[in-house]
């Protein structure tokens, strides 16, 4: 009898435990386990298993020349296992890049990407893939943020891809500076999952991100073969007082006026953007800077002028209504959180009597300090503090709630409202967010701060431009107070707006952008421009604006310009920007849409309704052997925590296979401690 009711036992444990294991690893197989590759490698199923091509090589190029850099980025990989693959992997770029030119190699073979319709150039990359065909496949989901795929690759292969972008420099304060992302802040998700996924990343595409699964690749801590090699050959056209890397230790050469810059290190691990800066001798500082370049017979040029000083320090100082907003969710754990608590505490400090201010934090909620802004006296502000310093990172990143709530009420008339926006940017509905902030800003001012090793910067770039504010990024402890220094300076200051740009009569041009938006303390007024003609000898654009000050002009005198190659694709891609900020105030999207291919194809770039596609015209698969897809992932930022992400809602890659597998082990547990008590007491019992 005792030995029937142990094996009915045993049986039920078996039979639910298998259930449970059932169920668990089918909820950790639809995508692969995080933890279970390394980053820069290839990742592919094979019958085997799970097995990762070694990464080889990892290689930029940045070549800058004036106001123009060409970046090139090379990957090498081997496929180490036994079977036909495609790889995809999703990687980010700098949010004005223009893409140009994709190069496939593999082993002796060298494949030039050519520029198709978007769905044409998948429909080429598919049929090429089904024919056995060596292929890649270049797409945009995002301004900074794209995705390669490389089909039909053989056993013991190497394949090395090659991404070219241009990308103007940007100058602020006295310094031109670019940055190179090498990796990505996992994304939140918001809205309910979808059936259909389009993509094989760890999220399901859901009615607010409808392509959600192509923008989130598996994410792993740490890797011991993930390196980088970076090089950057700098001719910025006049004497340099300082160059250097904010992030990286580097190496500088000097000869005949062009820098070279290496990595220390030799390689590093791809876990936190690069930046390099360079500063003029104070001297040769420009006023002015102008480049062009002709394609078809049409000008292009690119045009950098620097606004004259109007005295702001003898004005009459407006009062501000501050409101700080800072990002608490889990993407923020770790150093990111501490960057923006120190951030927020530097602002609360840079407070002035007679202003105003409130302080809201959100996660998966958005939490005031105040019912409605508070004037700025010790007492609140000790009560702002205080709050700051209790804030812990956790949950999702819920930033329509805290932006509704910021911008719910009208600023009063006497106050100038400014909001500053502390986060890292890391969600997938940027679009819905741009529209709000457009929609709901009214007189206010929206200043983004960017935290962390690898923020997502096309979302603080454009949020603050549609908030008609700047952008700051932070992404180590020591520069938050050169940071917000320099913030607070352009803060305090007025702005200049109703800039008008007036060009020479008889010209006809297509500049962007098109409406200049404001300005502030130490920023140029960049335009990308088409002309109908060459500027003749002694042409003049005059730029006219107001400030607090009064109204100022300046007079640039329009010459030929320094030849730079690659201003034409810069325009094209200004363009392409304007077309899609137009169509989110109500263009048409059928005509915005076609004007964007007609731009982008007479460029050759890759943009959201193009892409690059490479095929080899020899088939190499042999017809009867399978090819296994699966996802590249990428590394962690620096100072993130994977189990703070991962472990939220909406944010979670196999959280929900995790916790059953959890539940199963735990459960499982308990049985074998039941039947082990069981049994003894069964052979106790036996014994007597």
């Amino acid at each position: 009898m005792h030995k029937r009711k142990q094996k009915s036992a045993l049986a039920w444990a078996v039979l639910l435990l298998a259930a449970l294991g059932m169920r668990a690893g089918a909820a950790a197989a639809s995508g692969p386990m995080p933890d279970e590759v390394q980053t820069g490698s290839l990742l592919m199923r094979m019958s085997e298993g799970y097995v990762t091509a070694a990464l080889l090589n990892t290689d930029v190029s940045i070549n800058v020349n004036g106001l123009v850099a060409r970046v090139s980025v090379m990957q090498e990989f081997r496929n180490g296992g036994s079977e036909w693959v495609e790889g995809i992997y999703v990687f980010p770029l700098p949010a004005e890049a223009a893409v140009d030119h994709m190069r496939l190699y593999v082993g002796d073979r060298f494949i030039e990407g050519e520029i198709r319709e978007k769905e044409q150039a998948r429909k080429e990359y598919e049929q090429a893939k089904q024919q056995g065909k060596k292929t890649s496949l270049v797409e945009q989901q995002r301004a900074n943020l794209f995705t390669t795929s490389v089909a039909n690759i053989g056993p013991g292969e190497t394949v090395i891809v090659e991404i070219e972008y241009l990308e103007d420099i940007r100058y602020d304060d006295g310094t031109f500076s670019l940055r190179f992302p090498m990796t990505l802040t996992p994304r939140y998700i918001p809205g309910q999952a979808l059936p259909d996924r389009q993509g094989s990343g760890w999220s399901p595409d859901t009615a607010l991100v409808d392509d959600a699964s192509s923008i989130t690749p598996p994410m792993v801590g740490a890797s011991r073969n993930h390196k980088v090699s970076l090089q950057a050959s700098v001719n910025a056209g006049m004497p340099l007082e300082i160059i250097a890397s904010r992030y990286h230790p580097v190496n500088v050469s000097e000869t005949g006026g062009r820098y070279g810059v290496t990595l220390a290190a030799g390689q590093v691990a791809m876990d936190h953007d690069f930046e390099l800066l360079w500063r003029p001798v104070a001297s040769s500082a420009p006023r002015a800077m102008a480049f062009t370049e002709t394609i078809n017979g049409e000008p292009h040029y690119l045009l950098m002028v620097m606004p004259p000083n109007t005295g702001e320090s003898s004005l009459a100082r407006v009062p501000r209504e501050m409101i700080f907003i800072i990002d608490t969710s889990g993407s923020m754990h770790g150093v990111s959180i501490e960057q923006a608590k120190q951030a927020l505490r530097r602002a609360l400090d840079g407070l002035q009597p007679g202003d105003q201010f409130n302080v809201v934090e959100f996660n998966s909620y958005p939490n005031a300090l105040f019912g409605t802004s508070m004037l700025a006296d010790a007492t609140n502000i000790g009560m702002a503090q205080n709050f700051v310093r209790k804030l812990r990172a956790n949950g999702g990143t819920e930033m329509q709630s805290a932006l509704r709530f910021a911008l719910r009420t009208p600023p009063a008339e006497s106050y100038l409202r400014q909001i500053i926006f502390i986060t890292d940017g890391a969600v997938g509905n940027e679009e819905s967010l741009f529209e709000l902030i457009r929609a709901r800003l009214g007189n206010a001012r929206l200043f983004t701060v960017g935290i962390g090793s690898a923020p997502n910067s096309w979302f603080m770039r454009k949020a603050a431009e549609t908030g008609r504010g700047t952008f700051t990024m932070i992404s180590a402890l020591h520069e938050v107070g050169e940071k917000m220094e320099r913030l607070f300076r352009k803060l305090e200051n007025p702005q200049v707006t109703n800039i008008n740009l007036q060009w020479p009569s008889g010209t006809i041009v297509d500049s962007y952008p098109p409406i200049v938006p404001d300005l502030y303390l130490g920023e140029p007024i960049t335009v990308k421009v088409k002309a109908s003609s060459p500027f003749r000898p002694g042409d003049t654009m005059r730029i006219a604006g107001d400030s607090t000050a009064g109204a100022w002009t300046r007079d640039l005198i329009l010459d030929s310009g320094a030849q730079s190659s690659g201003i034409a694709a810069l325009w094209a891609r200004a363009r392409i920007a304007d077309l899609l900020d137009k169509q989110r105030r109500g263009a048409d999207a059928g005509e915005t849409r076609q004007a964007i291919v007609d731009t982008a194809l007479a460029h050759h770039l890759v943009s959201k309704h193009t892409s690059l596609v490479a095929v080899d015209k020899t088939p190499v698969r042999p017809a009867g052997d399978p090819l296994l897809r699966e996802q590249v992932p990428n590394l962690m930022p620096y100072g993130q925590s994977g189990a703070a992400i991962f472990g939220f809602p909406a944010t979670a890659t196999n959280a929900a296979g995790l916790r059953l597998m959890g539940a199963a082990t735990l459960l499982a547990a308990l049985l074998l401690l039941a039947m082990s008590a069981l049994q003894r007491r069964v052979s106790h019992g036996l014994a007597r």
